[in-house]
């Protein structure tokens, strides 16, 4: 036997054990139902007029879509367009939408709905994503598969807000009550919410792109941490966002989970009522950020959070660290206070009962070392969205602003912050209305300085997420889950 020939033959031989050894390929379970834990439950399904992230991240992508949809990554890319293009100057946007898409209704997916959709939003101020079209000029379809949008002045921000309500489609001939029904294109429909309880979608069979490779996702709404973990455990629960990190280690000892930390841009923002004395004198909102020592609350949290310092989060245009404005220092808070005239203070905090006692027990104890006392006032969701989003009823509050790219909240007056600078508000003009990505980012970050330095609010730390994720599954996204959670390539392998 010559040296070549045995050295084919163990070759030979080890290529047959490495592929006995190869497990089987996974085969999905098209039948399977995976049950996904989730914190906040919306408080109804319109996603045209109700305010909250709930509703985005269980519908959008995967029960509505709109001419174009964005990536964990951030990136837009094609939805219901099957290609775009935006003219030189900025003005012009150009869509071409698929063939063969129809509604869960059944009803067909043409442009004559697209227009219909985007011209409700864009004519109607009460409509969510009215302010995000307010640049659009005419929106018309000079054939049956062609969307033209004419602005009046380029818009930066005008494909983003399109991947998001703004640019939702709807079907125009429809008429259920948007409150307890959805009607979209996805990949998922809607088949019963439970209120206070649950939310199940389940395959569409007739979508328009790769078919669901699950029959049927059950969200469950479990604001409680303890009671999430114990339900993901007893096997109640496939996937659970937001783990609470005081309770990770319950998790990682269970060997049927994966723990993945991923990245949001979650800001967890103490809003200081702007127009109510004394929060109306900025030596006063200056002296509530310097007391707040952002490590200490970070350190509560077991690590899982970042210091922001201002507006916009890391990974968002324009930011940048300004976590050196009004930086933690009790002492010169106080000295702020006694030339405010405040002694004594006392404010109350409104929070929404599902974030706990954890970052507001901190709030308390630093604001008090510097005289300041804190009535933390605990509420319903839908109580929160009344009192303080719409009507501006509070002093201080402590709420989740999970949407990437949501500067526009710190340039409107009529936003629940009840902050007004001229110059911020031009600066994000200048943003919106800059042709490269480089001059608009520019833009943001010199109007988010501006925000920082007036301290209409504190930014108490940007989150880190983390989901559990029983092993057999796969195609869970793990980034920015609190705003979208596309589980169009959801798989339970066999």
């Amino acid at each position: 036997m010559t040296h070549t020939h045995t050295v084919r033959t163990r070759l030979l031989t080890l290529s047959a054990a490495l592929l006995l050894a190869t497990p089987a390929q996974a085969v999905p379970d098209l039948n399977a139902t995976v049950n996904v834990g989730l914190v906040l439950e919306p408080t109804n399904l319109d996603i045209r007029n109700t305010a909250g992230i709930a509703l985005d991240q269980v519908l959008i992508d995967n029960v509505y879509q709109g001419l174009v949809s964005r990536t964990q990554d951030g990136r837009i890319v094609p939805g219901l367009a099957s290609r775009y293009s935006v003219s030189e100057d900025g003005l012009t946007y150009t869509f071409n939408i698929r063939n063969g898409v129809t509604f869960h209704s059944g009803k067909p997916f043409t442009v004559n709905d697209v227009v219909w959709s985007l011209n409700q939003v864009r004519t109607t101020p009460t409509l969510r994503g009215n302010a995000d079209l307010k640049n659009v000029q005419s929106i018309t379809s000079p054939n049956a598969t062609t969307v033209v949008l004419r602005l009046k002045k380029p818009d930066a921000a005008l494909l983003w807000n399109l991947s998001g309500r703004a640019g939702l489609v709807l079907e125009q001939a429809a008429t259920n009550a948007l409150t307890t029904t959805a009607n979209g294109t996805g990949p998922y429909k809607l088949s019963s919410w439970k209120q206070g309880d649950s939310l199940t979608l389940v395959r569409n069979d007739a979508y328009w792109g790769k078919k669901a490779q699950v029959a049927r996702v059950v969200f469950k709404y479990i604001p409680d941490g303890t009671a999430a973990v114990n339900a993901t455990l007893s096997g109640d629960l496939d996937v659970q966002t937001a783990v609470d990190s005081n309770l990770l280690d319950k998790i990682r000892a269970n060997r049927n989970f994966t723990v993945v930390t991923g990245r949001t841009t979650d800001k967890y923002t103490l809003a200081f009522n702007n127009a109510r004395a004394p929060l109306n004198d900025l030596r006063v909102r200056q002296a509530i950020r310097q007391a707040i020592d952002h490590k200490a609350i970070i350190a509560v949290l077991n690590g899982y959070g970042v210091q922001q310092g201002g507006p916009i989060a890391a990974g968002d245009p324009g930011y940048a660290s300004l976590t050196g404005i009004d930086s933690y220092n009790p002492v010169r808070a106080r000295n702020l206070l006694a030339q405010a005239g405040q002694k004594n203070l006392t404010l109350t905090l409104t929070i929404p009962s599902f974030y706990g006692t954890t970052v507001s027990d901190v709030l308390t104890t630093q604001l008090a070392k510097v005289g300041i006392t804190l009535k933390v006032k605990q509420v319903e969701f839908a109580a929160w969205l009344k009192d303080v989003y719409t009507n501006k009823d509070y002093d201080l509050s402590y709420v989740d602003h999970a949407e990437a790219r949501d500067f526009s909240n710190w340039a409107n007056p009529q936003y629940y912050f009840n902050y007004n600078n001229a110059k911020v508000q031009a600066l994000y003009a200048q943003a919106l209305s800059s042709t490269t990505e480089r001059g608009s980012a520019a833009k943001l970050a010199e109007a988010a300085k501006l925000v920082a330095q007036d301290a209409p609010a504190d930014w108490l730390y940007t989150a880190k997420t983390i989901t559990a994720i029983r092993k057999s599954i796969t195609g869970v996204p793990t980034n920015f889950t609190s705003a979208r959670l596309n589980l169009a390539g959801l798989t339970v392998n066999r």
